[in-house]
């Protein structure tokens, strides 16, 4: 079965490690639906001591470069985003697109970060994002409207976001 979208996420670096209260997933524990892996302080400390950079938290500006530099990958690329919504520590996107989501997931990661190196001097030598991330795969409407209602409306206050709309009315649109 293929996809109708993905649902994209990945966090910025150090702010969501193995360990955490909020528990994680880890290669072989990463499905969707599967339970968390539990918080854990020894494995926290271990991750901790292993960053070789501290912890990225974006700034209003940053969260708008990271928008636009998505906005404009994705135009570039012709993949079609249902929703993006990047928050201090991480990103959420619906995508719909001819690459698989990994491969979109790193791209997106790429062309944000060279985007925040433009508008950091001291940027290029900075760590922006987690090792990977996660790639749900979307494969019904229904799942695809889910994702962009917890993109866009399930993270609390609004911060740097897209979303498509039909006209007139503030209901996603799946068809173009």
């Amino acid at each position: 079965m293929s996809a109708i979208a993905y649902f994209i996420t990945f966090s910025t670096y150090g702010t969501w490690l193995h360990g955490d209260e909020r528990g994680s997933v880890d290669r072989n524990n990463n499905a969707a639906g599967e339970v968390l892996l539990p918080e854990n302080a020894d494995l926290l400390r271990t991750r901790k001591a292993l960053m070789n950079a501290p912890e990225y938290r974006m700034k209003a500006p940053e969260r708008e470069t990271v928008l636009t530099a998505i906005r404009q990958h994705a135009e570039i690329r012709d993949w079609r985003l249902l929703a993006v919504h990047v928050r201090t520590n991480h990103v959420h996107l619906v995508v719909v697109g001819d690459a698989k989501p990994e491969r979109m997931m790193t791209e997106f990661k790429a062309y944000a970060s060279r985007a925040l190196n433009r508008n950091s001097p001291a940027g290029a030598q900075r760590k922006y994002w987690t090792r990977h991330g996660s790639t749900r795969w979307l494969n019904t409407d229904e799942s695809v409207l889910r994702a962009i209602e917890y993109t866009v409306s399930e993270q609390g206050e609004p911060m740097a976001v897209y979303h498509v709309k039909v006209e007139g009315t503030n209901e996603p649109r799946l068809t173009s």
